[in-house]
């Protein structure tokens, strides 16, 4: 196993090369320990325990130094561990880790993003938002199914309503048709809509 290129990615950080394909990232420190210079070879039970001691640890309290930070979905981790450097087997490995104590846990996290935004979002647009975020369809409909409730739309649209300071009283019919179109393309049925509207007396169904 031959180390063709070391490639700078920081001052401190390094890729390294071997037969002519990316292997792993390793600190300067690390090159200078394991006598890592291009052109050398490396026998396999060091490359071994660079990739199992240094490397494929180091990803795994990535992963874990992640999620502590905040939420994310297994393709959110998996994209920030590729942006850091990581081949695709030792990401593998780290989520396999990491979802071995439950701290990945797609339907979790689309159970607990529903619970903070159902009664600020439509459902059109956290299914959006939770696509986006590498949820499976599958997932977010079960847990749509689960959690979410005709009532979540309406309470979403009074709270909009609220946050914005609609006033009907002092809203005209072009208003109206302004706060009606605002509402249905973020994604909310129109029989909500009427339905609050109806709730509330803010505007005619006719709109």
């Amino acid at each position: 196993m031959v180390i063709t290129n070391i490639e700078a990615v920081t001052n401190a950080k390094y890729k390294v090369y071997i037969e002519g394909k990316y292997a792993f990232i390793l600190y300067k420190k690390e090159l200078s320990r394991y006598h890592i210079s291009v052109g050398c070879e490396l026998e396999e039970t060091v490359y071994l325990k660079i990739r199992t001691e240094i490397v494929g640890k180091r990803a795994k309290l990535r992963a874990m130094h992640l999620l502590n930070d905040m939420g994310r979905t297994q393709a959110q981790l998996r994209q920030k561990l590729e942006q850091d450097g990581y081949k695709e087997d030792m990401i593998e490995e780290a989520l396999s880790y990491v979802k071995s104590f439950g701290y990945v846990d797609d339907e979790n996290y689309a159970r607990v993003f529903m619970e903070g935004r159902k009664n600020k979002k439509s459902r059109k647009e956290m299914f959006a938002a939770l696509v986006q975020r590498g949820v499976d369809k599958e997932v977010i409909e079960r847990v749509f199914e689960e959690y979410y409730e005709e009532d979540d739309a309406r309470s979403a649209i009074e709270n909009i309503l609220k946050k914005k300071h609609y006033d009907p009283e002092k809203s005209g019919r072009k208003e109206k048709e302004k706060i009606f179109g605002y509402l249905t393309r973020k994604g909310f049925r129109c029989e909500d809509i009427f339905s609050v509207a109806e709730k509330l007396d803010i505007f005619e169904k006719t709109v």
